[in-house]
C-alpha cells in the first residue's frame, strides 16, 4: 500500500524544513501603492514597518486543513459503514469511498502544509492517515514531525504508539507506553489492550520475532499491567 502515498514525499520534506515567505508589496490599481497612497508619494519608514504584511499561505493552510478535517470526517464514516456492512458488495463499496476520501484528506492536508510547514495540527492528521491505511513507516515520521512541533499531544503519542507496535518496535512502544502511563492514563490502557492484542498474535505466529523477545516482552506487559490494577483506583 505504500506507493500510494511516495506522491506526497517531495512535499511533506519541504514543508518540514522550508518556512513560507509572506508575500512582497504590491502595486494598486491607478497608479497607487498599497493602502490608496499615490504611488509617487513615499511612505514613513515607521510606517512601513507596522503594516503586517498578508498572510496568505497561512491562509491557504487553513482552507486546505478545514477541507481536509472534512474529508477526514467522511472517511471515517465510510469505515464505520464497511465495518457494519453484512453484504459484500456493500463492505466493498464502502471501502472503497473510505480510500477516496482518506486519500482527498491526506492531499488537502499535505497542501496545509506545503503551505505552513509548522501546522502541528495537519501532520497529526497525516500521520493518522497513514496510520490507518498501514502506511506504519509514513506515519511515524508524521507523528515526529508533530511531537517535535506540539510534545505534550499525548494523541499523536499513542498513534505513534500503535504504528511503533505494527513494525514490531518493541522498545519504543515500551517507552511511549511509560510516557502515556505518567501524563495520560486512559491512553496508556488502550494500548495496554493493543500490546496484549500483539502479544496474543505472536504467540500463535511469531512472524519473524525471535521467541526470547516475545517471552521478555510478555513478561513485562505481566508486570505493567499488574501495576496498572494495582493504580487504577488512584488519582492521575
Amino acid at each position: 500500500m505504500r506507493p500510494i502515498f511516495i506522491r506526497h514525499a517531495a512535499v511533506l520534506a519541504a514543508a518540514a524544513i522550508c518556512a513560507c515567505a509572506a508575500p512582497a508589496f504590491g502595486q494598486m490599481p491607478g497608479g497607487q501603492g498599497m493602502g490608496g497612497r499615490p504611488s509617487g508619494m513615499s511612505r514613513p519608514s515607521e510606517e512601513i514597518e507596522s503594516t503586517p504584511a498578508v498572510d496568505k499561505p497561512d491562509a491557504a493552510a487553513t482552507k486546505a486543513y478545514t477541507a481536509g478535517k472534512k474529508s477526514l470526517a467522511k472517511a471515517k464514516d465510510f469505515e464505520n459503514a464497511a465495518a457494519a456492512a453484512q453484504n459484500p458488495d456493500k463492505k466493498s463499496n464502502a471501502l472503497e469511498k473510505m480510500g477516496d476520501a482518506y486519500n482527498r484528506a491526506l492531499d488537502q492536508f499535505t497542501e496545509a502544509l506545503s503551505n505552513k510547514g509548522d501546522m502541528y495540527d495537519a501532520w497529526n492528521q497525516v500521520g493518522y492517515i497513514h496510520l490507518r491505511l498501514g502506511a506504519y513507516e509514513e506515519s511515524i515520521d508524521d507523528y515526529n514531525h508533530t511531537l517535535a512541533l506540539k510534545p505534550d499531544l499525548y494523541e499523536a503519542t499513542f498513534h505513534r504508539s500503535e504504528a511503533y507496535l505494527a513494525t514490531d518496535r518493541l522498545e519504543n512502544t515500551k517507552s511511549a507506553y511509560m510516557d502515556l502511563f505518567n501524563h495520560a492514563r486512559p491512553l496508556a490502557d488502550r494500548l495496554m489492550v493493543s500490546m496484549q492484542n500483539w502479544l496474543t498474535m505472536h504467540r500463535t505466529d511469531a512472524k519473524g520475532m525471535r521467541v526470547a523477545d516475545v517471552d521478555a516482552f510478555d513478561k513485562w506487559l505481566q508486570e505493567r499491567d499488574g501495576i496498572a490494577k494495582q493504580t487504577a483506583s488512584l488519582p492521575h
